[in-house]
């Protein structure tokens, strides 16, 4: 495996995180590995992987978030809501369909139960299937477009009233965007530029593929490349690029390291890391808006993962002392995957 260790502040400690990342990354089996942690805002990134790096330093590659875009689509809701454009309790087929015939269980579906995974809507539209299985390991998404899954949200039939239980979806996520996009009439891509990424500075995050040579590629899990992912109507819900210093700039604005003059940006900041459920056994699991959160002997921690066809992404917070990490990985997940416990572990098992 190549290993190139590049601390990108020389501070203090910065030389035992980068060891401790080599470490880490050496139990990731991918072409290309980057893992970057950030504390007080002294970062360290460390790329690695078992192909040859190319012309682009590998942190500064374009990686697909999939799942890992979903913290954004909730710092868009909650900036909106604290601008007073939207509430939280607004009624989704309303702001999407004003007066449209749908089940009484989609007209009680706010935009609150849409981005906490609580609607009752399925993962994914019953119709998506069919369609999808044919090019299930290249294109699943692209022939589901956006008016497609509106369609299927107003058709809807929800397996469980709103607001009951927690069922990840990112068919709600997906409906979230679009609303929000009626609700405010811009366009989704221009929305989430104009409240988050402008706002943080995240430059080199994208929704389509960047400049030729600047994305990274994602592979199969016998090395086979893959083309870039097409998500289709599911923009909200997963089709994020973006490199690992625009997401270590993203968790930085988490952890109170950005200078925020924009006080709707910053309520929507804290609003973001505010417990809102439980779910599971014994209530075990607590979710804010949009992420997931554990206790450790540390502090709570935030995160999220995601996945595309063959790349992987990690983001994660810990809000007490400042600690974010981000990793992504260019194979696709698979059983015995070490990516995700690797990066968790770096996020709660470190001082």
């Amino acid at each position: 495996m190549t290993d190139l260790s590049v601390p990108t502040v020389d501070a203090p400690g910065s030389p035992a995180t980068a060891r401790l990342l080599a470490e880490a990354a050496g139990r990731i089996d991918a072409p290309d590995v980057v893992l970057a942690t950030s504390r007080g805002g002294v970062r360290t990134v460390h790329t690695g992987g078992s192909a040859e790096p190319g012309p682009v330093a590998r942190e500064r590659l374009h990686y697909e978030l999939g799942s890992a875009s979903k913290p954004f689509a909730g710092l868009l809701l909650a900036r909106l809501v604290a601008q007073g454009r939207v509430r939280y309790e607004d009624r989704a087929a309303d702001l999407l369909a004003p007066g449209f015939p749908v089940h009484p269980a989609v007209r009680r579906i706010t935009l609150r139960h849409l981005l906490t995974h609580t609607s009752g809507l399925p993962g994914l539209p019953a119709d998506f299937y069919p369609q999808a299985v044919p090019r299930w390991s290249t294109d699943p998404y692209g022939n589901y477009p956006a008016d497609r899954v509106v369609r299927a949200f107003l058709r809807a039939r929800p397996r469980h009233r709103p607001g009951t239980r927690w069922h990840y979806s990112n068919f709600a996520v997906s409906v979230l965007g679009h609303t929000l996009a009626a609700a405010t009439g811009t366009p989704w891509e221009v929305l989430l530029h104009q409240q988050v990424l402008a706002p943080l500075g995240l430059e080199a995050t994208l929704l389509r593929p960047g400049p030729n040579g600047t994305d990274a590629t994602g592979h199969r899990r016998d090395g086979t490349p893959l083309p870039a992912l097409d998500t289709g109507g599911f923009t909200a819900a997963g089709a994020l690029r973006s490199t690992p210093l625009d997401l270590l700039t993203f968790l930085e604005a988490h952890v109170g390291g950005s200078d925020l003059r924009d006080p709707a940006l910053a309520a929507a900041l804290t609003e973001v890391t505010r417990p809102v459920l439980r779910r599971g056994w014994r209530h075990a699991h607590t979710h804010t808006l949009t992420w997931f959160q554990h206790p450790t002997p540390y502090g709570p921690v935030l995160f999220h993962a995601g996945a595309t066809l063959g790349q992987q992404a990690f983001l994660g917070f810990r809000p007490g002392t400042g600690l974010a990490v981000v990793a992504t990985a260019t194979r696709r997940v698979h059983r015995a995957d070490t990516f995700v416990a690797t990066a968790y572990g770096l996020l709660t098992e470190t001082p």
